[in-house]
């Protein structure tokens, strides 16, 4: 017997920055990983997903053979990538073409966490160390990201970016950071002196400025519906809806246990399995028995905020203006978006987990105003508090409570687990370069 059921959905959507976005969905909703549906398949079941969004949860399609040799509720694929944010549907994208891939996805869509809640910059590798994992996928991810956007049609420029000296104090800083740049392959780098910005943006202010040439912005939604069609095409099936509560050794394989909205669970089986889970690999990763605290692998979200500039404020020409770092971040600095809308953030501080371990509401607090206003009229004199409305906020998982420096982590522990941790920025700049990098490992495993 195949069961099908045939849905056709309207949904009006709001995505991570409070835009509308609409889909007309339909599609042939059959057998699925990890949704406890109590129906036998004794047959080749194929339902295929052409709708542009990522609001439904779609099928797996699975042949007799495997269905009547394992109970209803088992799968068998190659590769179980745990995550559907930006890193996940990189990692799929990179998988597919050569492994059987299922990812699955806690939320009911892709990329509803850090990677729709930041402001799409592709960075070009300033601020990491030489060497570091950061410093080389940044560098690579960018060179990688504008080559793909390109061929995909994605939105993006490359606008370039100043980063300012405000200070005479902060110019030894500053030259560090060009110095470190060049280390990391960073080239189209040219300084500005006071005159040269003074004529060239007669709204900022700076006793030293940098002008970055390869720096630029990506359209994050565009991007990863890109890489979730590219996966899909590429035979990849995706979950979503499902949360990943233990995952264990068996065998010569990994059982990874899901469980759906309605708290019924289910098991995928892979040789490898892929924990690009965000905010959760952590948690990911002590299910499969690492001590996390003891590896450096405990994350502490940070949450950053953004506040819009109204049509009536001031603006630099550049799209791309930023200050000097700041503890946690890259300093409140602005950026105009591909659709014209400038903002000031984010600033970065911890977040604290409420009493049942969720998240505060992520709004921006009107109170912040003031000292945003004061934080970029530092280099943009003439801004006001009253210039600024409140945008959105977005949580990066830190691997130092305290905001510092920690570099990304890609490890294989225990053997056929693959984690990514700490994959705050720039890890949307970086993700093509992560997913290679995770590509070759799984690959390591034939």
């Amino acid at each position: 017997m195949v069961v099908v059921v045939v849905v056709v959905v309207v949904v009006v959507d709001v995505d991570g920055r409070g835009r509308e976005r609409r889909s007309d969905c339909g599609y042939d909703f059959a057998v699925h990983v990890a949704v406890a549906v109590h129906v036998r398949v004794n047959a080749h079941v194929n339902a295929h997903a052409h709708a542009p969004t990522s609001l439904f949860v779609e099928p797996l399609r699975i042949d007799a053979a495997a269905m009547t040799a394992h109970p209803p509720h088992v799968v068998d694929v190659d590769v179980v990538v745990i995550g559907a944010g930006v890193v996940g549907l990189a990692c799929a994208a990179a998988l597919a073409p050569h492994h059987d891939v299922v990812v699955i996805e806690r939320h009911r869509r892709a990329g509803t966490e850090t990677s729709s809640r930041n402001s799409g910059v592709i960075h070009a590798g300033l601020h990491y160390p030489p060497g570091s994992r950061k410093a080389r996928a940044c560098v690579e991810g960018r060179r990688r990201l504008y080559a793909y956007a390109a061929a995909r049609g994605i939105p993006h420029r490359r606008t370039g970016k100043l980063v300012l000296a405000v200070e005479r104090s902060e110019v030894p800083s500053l030259q560090a950071i060009e110095e470190r740049a060049r280390a990391n392959g960073v080239e189209e780098l040219t300084w500005l002196d006071r005159d040269a910005l003074a004529a060239r943006e007669p709204e900022l202010r700076a006793a030293l400025s940098l002008h970055v040439g390869e720096s630029g912005i990506v359209d994050a939604h565009a991007l990863m519906d890109a890489l979730k069609a590219d996966a899909r095409d590429a035979g990849a099936r995706f979950v979503f809806g499902h949360t990943v509560v233990a995952l264990e050794p068996a065998a010569h394989e990994l059982q990874v246990l899901a469980r759906d909205e309605r708290h019924e669970e289910s098991v995928v089986r892979a040789r490898v399995v892929v924990n690009a889970a965000g905010h959760g690999a952590d948690r990911i990763a002590s299910a499969c028995g690492v001590d996390v605290d003891a590896r450096g692998w405990r994350q502490h979200p940070w949450v950053g905020r953004y506040f819009g500039l109204s049509a009536s404020a001031p603006r630099p020409i550049m799209p791309l203006v930023y200050p000097m770092p700041a503890v946690g971040g890259l300093g409140v600095h602005l950026t105009r978006d591909l659709g014209g809308q400038t903002l000031a953030g984010p600033d970065a501080s911890p977040l604290e987990r409420l009493a049942d371990g969720t998240w505060p509401p992520l709004d921006v607090d009107l109170t912040l105003r003031d000292a945003f206003a004061r934080g970029v009229a530092r280099y943009l004199p003439r801004l006001r508090a009253e210039h600024l409305t409140p945008a959105y906020a977005g949580v990066r998982p830190k691997l130092r409570a305290d905001g510092s420096f920690a570099d990304f982590v890609i490890d294989e522990t225990p053997r056929g687990v693959v984690h990514l941790l700490g994959i705050e920025s720039p890890g949307l700049t970086a993700s093509l370069a992560l997913a290679a990098e995770v590509s070759e490992l799984v690959a390591v495993r034939g």
